[in-house]
């Protein structure tokens, strides 16, 4: 089968009569009759049932419309894609991400991406709550966890960055308060904690859940502590100021563990959960301009930038000044 034969039983089964699939097709309704009586004969099965008000496909030609709906939506996406690949990438990407990955490291990214694509239009929106990327209209989020369970096929996931949370503090609060030998001397401690994504009812955000080393089991220590905000930015703050213990995600703190204002506590535990991942809904075809986004962003992170170099949004700011997000 060509096709030409494809378009021609779709256009019959959508239409319901050789008169309207011929209009539909822009040839005359001799033609339509002709060659669906070629096609017929030439696959032995009879495809369409006629009445004098109604033509049905008949089993054998619903299996065939069905594979042929397939098939040609395989060739108008080749023919875009190659389309696509002729001219400069152009078009409109929307985005979202959490507020401080989003400025500190996901913004200056986004600006080199648009310097090399100066066609491609990019719409940023930071926010603290993942929205419903179909429903509004995203093409994709960068944000911190994967979809798991049944739930997985409907997305797109794909890991941008490998990324933990870890426990830090001042030399000056550990030589102060002394240094947590245990999990557990946590409780003792001031420990800084964000209360993110709102204040919803039932979230545990004083139980602290870490792995020791290779550990997959986890092991959860309740803190406590007079500071708490809504803010990651300004928790961090608050742990550089030397007031507390904070748990804290590397691509937010690795420059101050590398200068030594911060150092790490329980170096063995880590909460190893926050990787970043490009999340989108799932689509059977993407366009050539998210592809070369997703593609650029893993270039641009796959080696932990952030462990060799401040973030582009603070390099003029002090290390213990506060970063509105």
């Amino acid at each position: 089968m060509e096709r030409s034969d494809l378009e021609l039983v779709v256009a019959v089964r959508d239409h319901g009569s050789l008169a309207a699939a011929a209009r539909s097709l822009d040839v005359a309704a001799p033609v339509v009759t002709k060659r669906l009586a070629a096609l017929e004969a030439r696959l032995g099965q009879r495809l369409f049932q006629r009445t004098t008000r109604r033509v049905s496909p008949t089993a054998e030609g619903e299996t065939i419309c069905a594979r042929a709906v397939v098939l040609l939506q395989g060739f108008a996406a080749l023919e875009a894609e190659l389309q696509e690949r002729k001219a400069e990438p152009t078009g409109l990407i929307r985005l979202a991400a959490t507020f401080g990955f989003g400025r500190l490291w996901l913004g200056p990214a986004l600006a080199r991406f648009q310097e090399r694509y100066p066609r491609i239009d990019i719409q940023l929106q930071l926010t603290e709550q993942l929205p419903d990327l179909a429903a509004e209209g995203f093409d994709g989020a960068i944000w911190l966890w994967s979809v798991q369970g049944r739930q997985a096929a409907q997305w797109v996931s794909r890991r941008l960055a490998c990324n933990q949370r870890v426990l830090v503090a001042t030399p000056g609060y550990l030589q102060q308060h002394g240094a947590p030998i245990r999990l557990e001397d946590l409780g003792s401690h001031a420990c800084l904690i964000v209360r993110e994504n709102g204040n919803a009812q039932n979230q545990q955000f004083n139980t602290w859940t870490l792995h020791k080393g290779g550990n997959k089991l986890p092991e959860r220590v309740k803190v406590q502590g007079p500071l708490a905000s809504n803010s990651g930015e300004l928790v961090r703050d608050w742990c550089l100021d030397g007031r507390g213990i904070m748990l804290r995600s590397l691509w937010d703190i690795a420059p101050w563990l590398a200068s030594g204002q911060l150092v790490r506590v329980l170096a063995d535990y880590a909460m190893p959960d926050a990787d970043i991942h490009w999340l989108a809904p799932y689509r059977t075809d993407s366009p050539r301009r998210i592809r070369l986004l997703i593609d650029f962003l893993v270039a641009q992170f796959q080696d932990s930038p952030w462990k060799t170099r401040r973030p582009a949004a603070s390099q003029d700011a002090p290390p213990g000044s506060h970063l509105m997000p």
